[in-house]
């Protein structure tokens, strides 16, 4: 039996990747953006919470592979990648589930050939592999799993 694998495009809106323990690989979207009446942690506790009926109802996950973001637009996007980062990786060493980030231009060569890839070439290299991504946090997410599976986290 197979030890389910998470992928994820870690930020407001996180894009996830799932190898269950069957083989059958699922992919979507959640969204973490803060309400009007939200307190500042309340996007890190919903994506803590998220990820515990994640990992629940895929029974249990066995390791979890990111997105390992070097360079953020603005500072906002970094403050809410660290927060969500802290908020995985410690959720994750509560757990003993091993984590290791993927660096951008890794998962874009190997999903398209080209470590620039841009959104556009990302969503239809999810297509060509039988996916329909509702945006480019889904399929990096899909390419992000599928470098995992095929490079054996980057051994192969």
């Amino acid at each position: 039996m197979l030890r389910p694998i998470l992928a994820l495009d870690i930020g407001t809106t996180t894009g996830w990747a799932l190898r269950g323990f069957d083989g059958l690989v699922t992919a979507g979207t959640a969204s973490f953006k803060p309400g009007r009446y939200d307190g500042g942690g309340m996007r890190y506790l919903r994506f803590t919470n998220w990820l515990t009926e994640l990992d629940r109802l895929s029974g249990p996950v066995g390791t979890i592979w990111f997105e390992e973001v070097r360079r953020h637009a603005g500072t906002d996007a970094a403050h809410v990648y660290g927060g969500l980062m802290a908020s995985l990786t410690s959720w994750a060493e509560l757990r003993g589930i091993p984590y290791e980030g993927v660096p951008v231009g890794t998962i874009k060569r190997h999903a398209t050939g080209k470590g620039n890839a841009n959104k556009a070439a990302m969503i239809a290299a999810a297509k060509a592999r039988g996916f329909s991504p509702a945006d480019d946090n889904e399929a990096d997410a899909i390419a992000i799993l599928h470098w995992a599976i095929e490079t054996q986290g980057g051994v192969a």
